[in-house]
């Protein structure tokens, strides 16, 4: 049973989730502030992380956003968890913040508890729970991504991205040489359910070039095709 943990300061709100998913095959662990949350990740507990973070970006101690750039700070696996997070806020600015943070996800309150399943389920799918991982390296000079192992490295060097800005890469890389639509880029990573705007795939390219490039502002490895998408190039290095 996938186990995840819920950082909200909504007891009720929370017990209201833990209830859905548990009907979904899911256990939910429950922390009401970001330090208590934090505090279940690092160091990591004897029974194992957990599969995901549920994260609300309004908390009573610090917001989302500073809990989940501590998150992905940590000295540990917990900063590779995937992280979905929740906010009563509407503006489109409030979500790119949270991309750029470092969230895989993004879900406005209220919600849907379905909405919020299709979502884990999605980010899970993309993550490569329960599935046999397709066991090969992509070479490009001295950038190797490990589909198996679900690592990236630039000349030996961890790359630190999400699990869904691995999945974008890699979508990316193995349809090298080929342009991609935004479209065509979120349809490949498959399950992507949220209102597709453009603005969430720049933000995580921003990211992934930012990790693997030498010059993230004159990029050699993923390249911009105004106007259309993006393409990954062939031959680096």
């Amino acid at each position: 049973m996938p186990h995840l943990l819920m950082i909200e300061d909504d007891a009720r709100l929370a017990q209201m989730v833990g209830e859905y998913l548990e009907q979904s095959g899911f256990s939910l662990t429950h922390a009401l502030d970001g330090k208590a949350g934090l505090a279940l990740l690092e160091p990591p507990p004897a029974g194992g992380l957990p599969a995901l973070v549920i994260l609300d970006l309004m908390l009573p101690d610090m917001d989302g956003l500073e809990v989940c750039r501590r998150l992905r700070a940590l000295p540990s696996d917990a900063a590779r968890l995937p992280v979905l997070m929740l906010t009563a806020k509407g503006d489109p600015m409030d979500r790119i913040i949270g991309l750029e943070m470092g969230a895989d996800d993004y879900l406005p309150k209220p919600f849907e508890p379905r909405e919020l399943l299709a979502r884990i389920r999605a980010v899970l799918r993309r993550r490569g729970e329960g599935q046999a991982p397709a066991a090969r390296i992509l070479r490009f000079g001295s950038l190797e991504i490990d589909r198996d192992a679900r690592t990236v490295t630039l000349g030996g060097r961890p790359c630190e991205i999400t699990s869904y800005q691995f999945d974008l890469l890699a979508a990316l890389a193995e349809r090298a040489g080929r342009v991609l639509t935004r479209d065509q880029i979120m349809e490949a990573v498959r399950g992507r359910e949220l209102e597709a705007f453009d603005r969430s795939i720049d933000v995580h390219m921003g990211r992934i070039r930012a990790a693997i490039e030498d010059d993230a502002k004159n990029p050699r490895r993923i390249l911009t095709v105004r106007g259309v998408g993006y393409v990954f190039a062939k031959q680096q290095d």
